[in-house]
């Protein structure tokens, strides 16, 4: 069989007539002689009936004493819900089909509920479906343990189902259906220049997706760069192929981009906090983010001197961040309502003047940097949050991904 797994969002099965644009790539990929397992997230998003973040308001609005295991259990409904009302869609539109939780579709997990890691996926349940022509919808974002408890699989849990499921089933591909057409050069709410990619690297798209561009999961992209499976981002509400991403160097590109950046992505909402050891200390680092760790604090971003250290922290863990230094007898220094601009690409490896040129694009439009920090694929510059849109645009302008 030539297997083909897609996933659809929660903004692609929220309405009837998104619904119908889901049936009709359903059908066209069945008509192209692909076995289809189909992987769906919750429907809408937060305020609509069934999605994830409208369910756990359920569980805060009344007395939010619910343990995690059974947490899961009402987490998982949504997705239910949803491989529940396309397979019926489907149906009725003469398609075989098939609706499974994720448990029932042969996902193990371990037992940590509410951020579980799948541990093994028993492909037969799909296979036996997948050989009788049907297609097999399966519920995201979820799994069993092996004594056959709930499970959910944290932020991004959808897209880890599809690109697991791929990996087990040997997938030829697997398509990742959003609302947008594929995976731009930035954010379009904030630079209207900014456009389609056409292929890029694992690499380069997972380090956009830990950057803060929320087409795909990160943790989704590294199951299918160890299995070796591409993945098409693409448009529910189009027939557009949207971005492929894959290593491999035979797939055509349909323009040539000798570019050493492939696009610019942000974090909004952080906090840097500089912190100095006190006299004759020479540990100021140990304990402050031993401090930091304790108390559950997420740090990023993170300068270390050998009289201090410089790092952020989201804008909601601020002030328990300083109250935390201040009761180890340090005076931080806090920068809040800061953003996080990271400059991407594969290209950008041994190149010289690529900080040049970021540095002379923020000048230009009057943008001060606050800290910076690179990887061989990524040069990461914090500014106010009031500068963020006028960084995008400059350094989008800066490295001509308009072009």
């Amino acid at each position: 069989m030539r297997i083909l797994v897609q996933k659809f969002g929660g903004t692609s099965l929220a309405t009837a007539q998104a619904r119908e644009f889901v049936v009709r790539h359903i059908a066209r990929e069945r008509e192209l002689g692909y076995a289809t397992v189909v992987v769906v997230s919750a429907m809408g998003r937060s305020g609509d009936p069934y999605a994830t973040d409208t369910l756990l308001r359920l569980i805060t609005e009344n007395g939010d004493m619910l343990p995690a295991k059974e947490k899961d259990m009402l987490l998982g409904c949504g997705e239910i819900i949803s491989a529940a009302v396309l397979c019926s869609r489907l149906r009725s539109e003469g398609i075989p089909a098939v609706a499974l939780t994720g448990g029932a579709a042969g996902i193990v997990t371990d037992s940590s509920f509410g951020q579980a890691r799948i541990v093994d996926i028993q492909n037969e349940p799909m296979l036996n479906r997948l050989r009788q022509g049907e297609v097999v919808i399966v519920a995201g974002f979820q799994g069993r343990t092996d004594q056959g408890e709930m499970t959910t699989l944290g932020r991004g849990g959808s897209d880890t189902s599809a690109t697991a499921i791929g990996a087990a089933l040997r997938a030829e591909r697997v398509d990742i259906y959003t609302d947008v057409n594929g995976i731009l050069t930035a954010d379009p709410r904030f630079v209207s220049e900014a456009k389609p990619i056409a292929t890029v690297g694992y690499a380069e798209i997972c380090n956009m997706a830990r950057q803060g561009a929320k087409v795909i999961h990160p943790r989704a992209v590294e199951i299918a760069q160890q299995a070796r499976i591409p993945l098409r981002v693409r448009s529910t509400f189009s027939d557009d192929e949207g971005t492929l991403v894959t290593d491999d160097r035979t797939v055509p590109i349909p323009t040539v981009r000798d570019k050493h950046v492939t696009g610019i992505a942000h974090v909004a909402g952080v906090t840097q906090i500089s912190v100095f050891s006190k006299d004759g200390q020479n540990d100021v680092q140990l304990q402050v983010f031993q401090s930091m760790a304790r108390n559950g604090i997420s740090v990023d971003f993170i300068n270390v001197t050998p009289g201090g250290a410089v790092y952020t922290v989201f804008d909601h863990d601020a002030a328990k961040a300083v109250e935390v230094l201040e009761k180890l007898g340090y005076v931080p220094n806090m920068i809040n309502g800061c953003a996080k601009v990271s400059v991407i690409g594969g290209g950008m490896n041994g190149v010289p003047g690529i900080m040049a040129r970021i540095v002379e694009a923020l000048s230009e439009s009057g943008v001060t940097i606050l800290q910076s920090a690179d990887s061989n694929t990524t040069i990461w510059v914090l500014v106010q949050q009031e500068d963020m849109v006028a960084a995008l645009r400059a350094l989008h302008a800066k490295f001509e991904l308009h072009l």
